[in-house]
């Protein structure tokens, strides 16, 4: 038997597994790395986060992405190359983190990669009957493993539309693996550049069921524009939109768009959102001279609304569920307040308080499902179709 294959056996056979889960979402900001021991595998899951950094891509290395990200049109010399290169990049960065942490890569039973999203394209979107939801990530698993020494498992996202998904959002597989409560309905919201959430029916409620779409932009227009007007790479504190003012008239010539009215579940992603679609709907409002700080207000207030209305859509006859905030858009109190407003009848908590660091959430997703991949049964496509296909996730690939 080839060592690699035998030592892939040995690491699904183990009980207590050492993952590195990884993420770089469509802000462009670093990579989050986290370092996971994982116990058990299905319901038997239980994780602790160990280690957690995200390691900030540099000003070039964000340009050369963003060049190729959420675009028709691009070089495709360049996403060949970056697709490569980001493996290793990502490998490098990773090599730093253990570094950092003085943990030998030979303790890291394998490494789960998200990889670089930079195209997203589901049926809703596209609107091809006769193709299929896709999705296009780059950074070469099998680049990340060669630079590591580490067995590493990626194409996660390929597996969800090979079965049927939209390839987002993911995070529903193991939200009501781990963090289904036997009493307390729950809704976990992530605000990244797209905003998503589940809703958890508690175990002893049996009339409802899981959810898990995304609401619109999370943080991404806010970032756009930050980086477009104000030359930052996002509204740190939410200081930008206090200083402006809502422009009602502009709000609702963006939440007319037919995204918003689509049933649920949903995804989308920049290809959408984007600052060419916000100017397009301002300029047909009349309202396309709206002062930079006016509009970052604006689309702040658009992320909250557009996640509360979407909460109130999915549990317009249910008991109020606590709300667990992760991801970026946890640190705008401006979009935090605002949910709280909106939402004056729902707990508004960190997702740290049931959980880990809310920055890692994302990271610590991919950790989980590579460990389903080595040792669990897989994941239903349907949480509330016991018939849907059951997928197991991410391509592997060997350090040798």
């Amino acid at each position: 038997m080839n060592p690699s294959i035998k030592k892939l056996g040995e690491i699904a056979k183990k009980d207590t597994k050492t993952i590195i889960g990884l993420m770089s979402g469509t802000s462009l900001d670093g990579l989050d790395i986290a370092l996971c021991e994982i116990h058990g595998a299905g319901p038997n899951t239980e994780i602790e986060l160990k280690e957690f950094v995200t390691k900030p891509y540099t000003t070039e290395n964000k340009k050369r992405l963003s060049a190729i990200s959420s675009i028709n049109e691009t070089s495709m010399e360049e996403v060949c190359l970056l697709h490569s290169w980001l493996g290793n990049y990502h490998g490098q960065l990773i090599n730093e983190a253990l570094r950092d942490w003085e943990i030998a890569p030979s303790e890291v039973d394998c490494i789960a990669s998200h990889g670089q999203t930079i195209y997203h394209l589901p049926k809703i979107q596209h609107r091809q009957e006769n193709m299929p939801n896709a999705t296009l990530q780059i950074g070469d698993s099998d680049h990340i493993a060669r630079t590591t020494g580490i067995l590493t498992i990626g194409d996660f996202r390929q597996k969800h539309t090979a079965a049927g998904g939209e390839g987002a959002p993911m995070v529903s597989f193991v939200d009501r693996l781990l963090y289904t409560h036997d009493s307390e309905e729950r809704i976990l919201l992530n605000i990244g550049g797209i905003a998503n959430f589940t809703y958890l029916p508690a175990r002893n409620n049996s009339q409802t069921q899981t959810i898990t779409t995304d609401t619109g932009p999370g943080n991404t227009l806010i970032d756009m524009a930050t980086r477009q007007y104000f030359s930052a790479d996002y509204d740190k504190d939410g200081a930008i939109a206090k200083r402006g003012t809502v422009n009602r008239k502009a709000l609702n010539a963006l939440k007319a768009d037919p995204y918003f009215k689509k049933p649920l579940p949903k995804t989308t992603g920049p290809e959408l959102f984007n600052l060419k679609w916000v100017d397009r709907l301002l300029f047909k409002a009349g309202v396309a001279d709206i002062k930079p700080e006016d509009l970052i207000s604006t689309l702040s207030k658009l992320t909250a609304e557009t996640i509360a209305e979407t909460i109130e859509l999915v549990l317009e006859k249910e008991a109020k569920p606590a709300v667990y905030i992760s991801g970026g858009g946890i640190h705008n109190p401006v979009v935090r307040n605002w949910i709280d407003e909106l939402l004056p009848e729902y707990p508004i908590k960190s997702f740290g308080e049931i959980g880990f660091d809310p920055d890692a959430k994302e990271a610590v997703l991919f950790a989980i499902l590579a460990n389903e991949t080595l040792s669990g049964k897989g994941f239903s496509l349907d949480a509330n179709d016991p018939d849907s296909p059951t997928i197991n996730f991410g391509k592997i690939s060997l350090p040798s």
